[in-house]
């Protein structure tokens, strides 16, 4: 349902999280709060999906059976081949928006390898950081809408 190969704009978030794992997918429709918050503001900025790909900083699960853990510069450090490859496939690509504080420190990394990409920064989109402070809904709402303005 997402853009694929042919999106203009990539969504970078950290790593999967556990309901993600069990889909295989990192999506919007994973059945879990953050991927609905997602959605929702997504649909609300008027961004349509098959514009877009959402990807990973660290394509694999980095927890336990319980819970994820926080993302290592190590773990960032071992992904960033993958991060390459993907750009790589998507020659359409005008945005790349890194979702969150730990996908935020690969800014250099994407600005590096796709130098004639906008790279944009918003808050992720998890239960924690919409609930413990509402303007982060509106901070992304207003980056996506940003998107959306300079596709169109």
């Amino acid at each position: 349902m997402d853009g694929g190969v042919n999106a203009e704009c990539l969504f970078l978030l950290e790593a999967p999280g556990s309901k993600a794992i069990g889909s295989g997918f990192v999506s919007r429709n994973n059945p879990d709060e953050t991927a609905r918050n997602f959605f929702e503001v997504n649909v609300e900025a008027g961004l349509h999906r098959s514009r877009t790909v959402m990807w990973n900083a660290i394509p694999w699960y980095i927890g336990d059976e319980h819970r994820i853990r926080p993302a290592t510069g190590r773990d960032l450090g071992s992904a960033r081949q993958h991060l390459a490859e993907l750009l790589a496939l998507l020659p359409r690509l005008r945005f790349v928006v890194l979702v969150g504080r730990k996908a935020q420190r690969y800014g250099h990394v994407v600005a590096m390898l796709t130098p004639s990409v906008t790279v944009l920064t918003c808050p992720h989109p998890s239960p924690l950081s919409f609930n413990g402070r509402p303007e982060r809904r509106a901070e992304v709402l207003a980056c996506l809408a940003h998107v959306v303005s300079k596709l169109d």
